[in-house]
Protein backbone atom coordinates (compact mmCIF):
# COMPACT_ATOMS: atom_id res chain seq x y z
CA UNK A 1 0.00 0.00 0.00
CA UNK A 2 1.44 3.40 -0.95
CA UNK A 3 1.85 6.12 1.66
CA UNK A 4 -0.87 8.35 0.26
CA UNK A 5 -3.49 5.63 0.25
CA UNK A 6 -2.48 4.66 3.77
CA UNK A 7 -2.88 8.33 4.78
CA UNK A 8 -6.46 8.37 3.44
CA UNK A 9 -7.26 5.23 5.45
CA UNK A 10 -5.80 6.79 8.62
CA UNK A 11 -7.84 9.96 8.09
CA UNK A 12 -11.00 7.91 7.51
CA UNK A 13 -10.31 5.92 10.67
CA UNK A 14 -10.28 9.08 12.79
CA UNK A 15 -13.32 10.57 11.07
CA UNK A 16 -15.31 7.35 11.49
CA UNK A 17 -14.34 7.21 15.18
CA UNK A 18 -15.20 10.88 15.80
CA UNK A 19 -18.32 11.26 13.63
CA UNK A 20 -19.44 7.75 12.76
CA UNK A 21 -19.50 6.02 9.38
CA UNK A 22 -22.85 7.30 8.15
CA UNK A 23 -22.24 10.91 9.29
CA UNK A 24 -18.86 11.08 7.57
CA UNK A 25 -19.29 12.21 3.98
CA UNK A 26 -16.96 11.53 1.10
CA UNK A 27 -16.27 15.26 1.01
CA UNK A 28 -15.15 15.15 4.66
CA UNK A 29 -12.60 12.51 3.71
CA UNK A 30 -11.39 14.57 0.75
CA UNK A 31 -11.08 17.72 2.86
CA UNK A 32 -9.21 16.16 5.76
CA UNK A 33 -6.93 13.96 3.65
CA UNK A 34 -6.16 16.71 1.15
CA UNK A 35 -6.83 14.64 -1.97
CA UNK A 36 -9.03 15.20 -5.00
CA UNK A 37 -12.13 13.21 -5.87
CA UNK A 38 -10.27 11.63 -8.78
CA UNK A 39 -7.45 10.47 -6.50
CA UNK A 40 -10.00 9.01 -4.09
CA UNK A 41 -11.54 6.94 -6.87
CA UNK A 42 -8.09 5.73 -7.91
CA UNK A 43 -7.87 4.08 -4.50
CA UNK A 44 -11.48 3.19 -3.65
CA UNK A 45 -14.64 2.72 -5.69
CA UNK A 46 -16.83 3.84 -2.78
CA UNK A 47 -16.90 4.80 0.89
CA UNK A 48 -17.87 1.20 1.64
CA UNK A 49 -14.71 -0.06 -0.03
CA UNK A 50 -12.71 2.41 2.05
CA UNK A 51 -14.33 1.01 5.19
CA UNK A 52 -13.34 -2.51 4.16
CA UNK A 53 -9.77 -1.34 3.59
CA UNK A 54 -9.81 0.23 7.07
CA UNK A 55 -11.03 -3.00 8.68
CA UNK A 56 -8.31 -4.96 6.85
CA UNK A 57 -5.70 -2.53 8.18
CA UNK A 58 -7.00 -2.85 11.73
CA UNK A 59 -7.11 -6.64 11.47
CA UNK A 60 -3.54 -6.71 10.18
CA UNK A 61 -2.38 -4.57 13.10
CA UNK A 62 -4.22 -6.86 15.52
CA UNK A 63 -2.66 -9.99 14.01
CA UNK A 64 0.80 -8.49 14.42
CA UNK A 65 0.17 -7.45 18.04
CA UNK A 66 -1.34 -10.81 19.00
CA UNK A 67 1.60 -12.65 17.48
CA UNK A 68 4.05 -10.37 19.29
CA UNK A 69 2.60 -11.58 22.60
CA UNK A 70 3.57 -15.15 21.66
CA UNK A 71 7.26 -14.45 21.12
CA UNK A 72 9.30 -16.40 23.65
CA UNK A 73 6.15 -17.75 25.30
CA UNK A 74 4.51 -21.16 25.44
CA UNK A 75 1.55 -21.14 22.99
CA UNK A 76 -0.26 -23.50 25.38
CA UNK A 77 -0.20 -20.89 28.17
CA UNK A 78 -3.81 -19.84 28.76
CA UNK A 79 -2.67 -16.54 30.28
CA UNK A 80 -1.14 -15.54 26.93
CA UNK A 81 -4.39 -16.37 25.15
CA UNK A 82 -6.33 -14.26 27.66
CA UNK A 83 -3.96 -11.32 27.04
CA UNK A 84 -4.46 -11.73 23.27
CA UNK A 85 -8.25 -11.64 23.66
CA UNK A 86 -8.01 -8.61 25.96
CA UNK A 87 -5.88 -6.87 23.35
CA UNK A 88 -8.46 -7.59 20.67
CA UNK A 89 -11.30 -6.24 22.82
CA UNK A 90 -9.35 -3.06 23.61
CA UNK A 91 -8.56 -2.70 19.91
CA UNK A 92 -12.24 -3.06 19.05
CA UNK A 93 -13.18 -0.43 21.63
CA UNK A 94 -10.51 2.13 20.67
CA UNK A 95 -11.51 1.89 17.00
CA UNK A 96 -15.26 1.70 17.79
CA UNK A 97 -15.48 -1.37 15.60
CA UNK A 98 -18.82 -2.51 17.01
CA UNK A 99 -20.46 0.83 16.19
CA UNK A 100 -18.87 0.90 12.73
CA UNK A 101 -20.04 -2.66 12.16
CA UNK A 102 -23.63 -1.84 13.16
CA UNK A 103 -23.66 1.35 11.10
CA UNK A 104 -22.30 -0.42 8.04
CA UNK A 105 -24.96 -3.12 8.23
CA UNK A 106 -27.68 -0.46 8.02
CA UNK A 107 -26.49 0.29 4.48
CA UNK A 108 -27.58 -3.23 3.52
CA UNK A 109 -24.57 -3.49 1.19
CA UNK A 110 -24.04 -7.13 0.15
CA UNK A 111 -20.26 -6.79 -0.14
CA UNK A 112 -19.99 -5.29 3.35
CA UNK A 113 -22.22 -7.97 4.84
CA UNK A 114 -20.14 -10.72 3.22
CA UNK A 115 -16.91 -9.12 4.43
CA UNK A 116 -18.15 -8.90 8.03
CA UNK A 117 -19.49 -12.43 7.93
CA UNK A 118 -16.10 -13.71 6.80
CA UNK A 119 -14.49 -11.60 9.53
CA UNK A 120 -16.59 -13.35 12.17
CA UNK A 121 -15.65 -16.73 10.75
CA UNK A 122 -11.95 -15.83 10.68
CA UNK A 123 -12.19 -14.86 14.34
CA UNK A 124 -13.74 -18.23 15.16
CA UNK A 125 -10.96 -19.87 13.16
CA UNK A 126 -8.30 -17.95 15.12
CA UNK A 127 -9.78 -19.03 18.47
CA UNK A 128 -10.02 -22.62 17.20
CA UNK A 129 -6.34 -22.63 16.19
CA UNK A 130 -5.30 -21.17 19.54
CA UNK A 131 -7.38 -23.82 21.29
CA UNK A 132 -5.38 -26.43 19.35
CA UNK A 133 -2.22 -24.88 20.84
CA UNK A 134 -3.72 -24.91 24.34
CA UNK A 135 -5.60 -28.21 24.47
CA UNK A 136 -3.71 -30.30 21.89
CA UNK A 137 -4.61 -32.48 18.92
CA UNK A 138 -6.24 -35.15 21.11
CA UNK A 139 -9.18 -32.78 21.68
CA UNK A 140 -9.23 -31.40 18.13
CA UNK A 141 -12.65 -32.86 17.15
CA UNK A 142 -14.35 -30.79 19.88
CA UNK A 143 -12.41 -27.54 19.69
CA UNK A 144 -14.40 -25.76 16.98
CA UNK A 145 -17.54 -26.31 19.07
CA UNK A 146 -15.69 -24.96 22.10
CA UNK A 147 -14.34 -21.95 20.19
CA UNK A 148 -17.90 -21.02 19.19
CA UNK A 149 -19.10 -21.57 22.78
CA UNK A 150 -16.27 -19.45 24.21
CA UNK A 151 -17.06 -16.51 21.94
CA UNK A 152 -20.76 -16.77 22.83
CA UNK A 153 -20.03 -16.86 26.57
CA UNK A 154 -17.57 -13.97 26.26
CA UNK A 155 -19.94 -11.82 24.19
CA UNK A 156 -22.83 -12.14 26.62
CA UNK A 157 -20.65 -11.79 29.71
CA UNK A 158 -19.18 -8.56 28.31
CA UNK A 159 -22.62 -7.25 27.42
CA UNK A 160 -24.28 -7.85 30.76
CA UNK A 161 -21.31 -7.33 33.08
CA UNK A 162 -20.85 -3.96 31.34
CA UNK A 163 -24.36 -3.03 32.49
CA UNK A 164 -23.49 -3.61 36.15
CA UNK A 165 -20.05 -2.06 36.63
CA UNK A 166 -17.54 0.29 35.07
CA UNK A 167 -15.63 -1.07 32.07
CA UNK A 168 -12.18 -1.03 33.68
CA UNK A 169 -9.11 -2.94 32.56
CA UNK A 170 -9.43 -5.15 35.62
CA UNK A 171 -13.08 -5.99 34.95
CA UNK A 172 -12.24 -6.74 31.31
CA UNK A 173 -9.45 -9.14 32.27
CA UNK A 174 -11.72 -10.73 34.87
CA UNK A 175 -14.51 -11.23 32.34
CA UNK A 176 -12.22 -12.83 29.74
CA UNK A 177 -10.64 -15.10 32.35
CA UNK A 178 -14.02 -16.08 33.79
CA UNK A 179 -15.29 -16.96 30.30
CA UNK A 180 -12.15 -18.98 29.55
CA UNK A 181 -12.31 -20.84 32.88
CA UNK A 182 -15.86 -21.93 32.06
CA UNK A 183 -14.76 -23.00 28.58
CA UNK A 184 -11.91 -25.16 29.96
CA UNK A 185 -14.50 -27.14 31.90
CA UNK A 186 -16.62 -27.50 28.78
CA UNK A 187 -13.64 -28.78 26.75
CA UNK A 188 -13.03 -31.47 29.36
CA UNK A 189 -16.72 -32.35 29.50
CA UNK A 190 -17.41 -32.68 25.76
CA UNK A 191 -14.16 -34.52 25.05
CA UNK A 192 -14.84 -36.99 27.85
CA UNK A 193 -18.40 -37.50 26.58
CA UNK A 194 -17.20 -37.69 22.97
CA UNK A 195 -19.90 -35.24 21.90
CA UNK A 196 -19.39 -33.18 18.76
CA UNK A 197 -21.76 -30.72 17.14
CA UNK A 198 -19.74 -28.97 14.41
CA UNK A 199 -16.85 -30.76 12.69
CA UNK A 200 -13.64 -28.65 12.38
CA UNK A 201 -13.47 -29.56 8.68
CA UNK A 202 -16.47 -27.27 8.12
CA UNK A 203 -14.08 -24.30 8.34
CA UNK A 204 -12.90 -25.17 4.83
CA UNK A 205 -16.49 -24.84 3.62
CA UNK A 206 -17.11 -21.62 5.54
CA UNK A 207 -13.88 -20.04 4.32
CA UNK A 208 -13.13 -21.78 1.01
CA UNK A 209 -10.71 -19.09 -0.15
CA UNK A 210 -9.06 -18.45 3.18
CA UNK A 211 -6.56 -21.29 2.91
CA UNK A 212 -4.99 -19.66 -0.14
CA UNK A 213 -5.30 -16.04 0.94
CA UNK A 214 -2.28 -13.87 1.52
CA UNK A 215 -3.51 -12.94 5.00
CA UNK A 216 -3.91 -16.58 5.97
CA UNK A 217 -0.41 -17.41 4.71
CA UNK A 218 1.09 -14.53 6.71
CA UNK A 219 -0.63 -15.69 9.89
CA UNK A 220 0.42 -19.30 9.39
CA UNK A 221 4.02 -18.36 8.59
CA UNK A 222 4.35 -16.00 11.54
CA UNK A 223 2.75 -18.46 13.95
CA UNK A 224 4.88 -21.40 12.77
CA UNK A 225 8.10 -19.42 13.07
CA UNK A 226 7.15 -18.31 16.57
CA UNK A 227 6.67 -21.93 17.61
CA UNK A 228 10.06 -22.87 16.14
CA UNK A 229 11.75 -19.98 17.95
CA UNK A 230 10.28 -21.28 21.18
CA UNK A 231 11.61 -24.76 20.41
CA UNK A 232 15.17 -23.58 19.83
CA UNK A 233 15.34 -21.17 22.76
CA UNK A 234 17.60 -23.59 24.67
CA UNK A 235 19.81 -24.49 21.71
CA UNK A 236 23.50 -23.52 21.98
CA UNK A 237 23.31 -22.00 18.48
CA UNK A 238 19.92 -20.38 18.94
CA UNK A 239 21.05 -16.99 17.58
CA UNK A 240 22.08 -18.58 14.29
CA UNK A 241 18.74 -20.33 13.86
CA UNK A 242 16.76 -17.30 15.02
CA UNK A 243 18.44 -15.21 12.32
CA UNK A 244 17.71 -17.85 9.68
CA UNK A 245 14.03 -17.97 10.67
CA UNK A 246 13.79 -14.16 10.63
CA UNK A 247 15.44 -14.14 7.20
CA UNK A 248 12.92 -16.64 5.78
CA UNK A 249 10.03 -14.61 7.18
CA UNK A 250 11.39 -11.35 5.79
CA UNK A 251 12.29 -12.81 2.40
CA UNK A 252 8.82 -14.30 1.81
CA UNK A 253 6.78 -11.35 3.04
CA UNK A 254 8.87 -8.26 2.38
CA UNK A 255 10.84 -9.02 -0.78
CA UNK A 256 8.96 -8.22 -4.00
CA UNK A 257 10.79 -11.10 -5.70
CA UNK A 258 11.53 -13.73 -3.04
CA UNK A 259 14.60 -15.81 -3.93
CA UNK A 260 13.70 -19.47 -3.77
CA UNK A 261 17.25 -20.82 -3.76
CA UNK A 262 18.25 -18.61 -0.80
CA UNK A 263 15.17 -19.59 1.22
CA UNK A 264 15.84 -23.25 0.50
CA UNK A 265 19.45 -22.74 1.56
CA UNK A 266 18.28 -21.24 4.86
CA UNK A 267 15.97 -24.21 5.41
CA UNK A 268 18.86 -26.61 4.71
CA UNK A 269 20.96 -24.83 7.32
CA UNK A 270 18.16 -25.23 9.87
CA UNK A 271 17.99 -28.94 9.05
CA UNK A 272 21.43 -29.27 10.61
CA UNK A 273 19.64 -29.02 13.95
CA UNK A 274 18.21 -32.55 14.18
CA UNK A 275 15.85 -31.64 17.04
CA UNK A 276 14.23 -28.93 14.93
CA UNK A 277 14.17 -31.00 11.76
CA UNK A 278 12.13 -33.71 13.45
CA UNK A 279 9.56 -31.29 14.85
CA UNK A 280 6.20 -31.03 13.10
CA UNK A 281 6.47 -27.23 13.16
CA UNK A 282 9.57 -27.39 10.98
CA UNK A 283 7.75 -29.70 8.59
CA UNK A 284 4.91 -27.16 8.55
CA UNK A 285 7.36 -24.36 7.72
CA UNK A 286 8.80 -26.43 4.90
CA UNK A 287 5.29 -27.06 3.53
CA UNK A 288 4.45 -23.35 3.68
CA UNK A 289 7.61 -22.48 1.74
CA UNK A 290 6.91 -25.13 -0.92
CA UNK A 291 3.29 -23.97 -1.25
CA UNK A 292 4.38 -20.32 -1.47
CA UNK A 293 6.75 -20.88 -4.39
CA UNK A 294 4.29 -23.19 -6.18
CA UNK A 295 1.72 -20.38 -6.11
CA UNK A 296 4.36 -17.91 -7.32
CA UNK A 297 5.09 -20.20 -10.29
CA UNK A 298 1.38 -20.56 -11.08
CA UNK A 299 1.02 -16.77 -11.21
CA UNK A 300 3.99 -16.33 -13.56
Amino acid sequence: MNDRKEHVIDVARQLFIDKGFQATSKQDILNYSGISKGTFYNYFSSKNELLIALFKTIHKELDYERNELLIGEDPANIDIFIKQVEMQLKNNKSNKLLFLYEEALVSNDKELKQFFREGQLRNIQWVYKRFLDIFGDSKKPYLLDCAIIFLGILHHNLKFSGMTNNSTTRSLEKTVRYSMDRTVKIVDDVSEAGEQLVHPEVLEQWLPHCQNSNQFFQQELYHTILLLKKAISQNTEQNKYMELLDFIHDELLNNKKPRKFIVESALSSIKENINIYEKKDFQKLNQLVVSFFEQQEDKS
